[in-house]
């Protein structure tokens, strides 16, 4: 009888979704978003210590 109440469990339950996709795709994107905040931050850094090495620049 158990087996019965198994099998008619296994037919009718829904099937199951793969999720993987939404999760590797915020996955994805968050790891793009901490690259460009990386790559802003180090662009920032050089060209403050640049602009602090050469001085104010004089207009003609």
């Amino acid at each position: 009888m158990s087996i019965l109440h198994t099998l008619i469990g296994f037919l009718l339950s829904p099937p199951r979704r793969d999720e993987k996709g939404l999760s590797q795709s915020t996955e994805n994107a968050l790891l793009l978003a901490g690259a460009v905040a990386v790559a802003m931050t180090i662009v920032g850094v050089v060209t403050f210590f640049i602009n602090d090495k050469l001085g104010p620049l004089k207009q003609p």
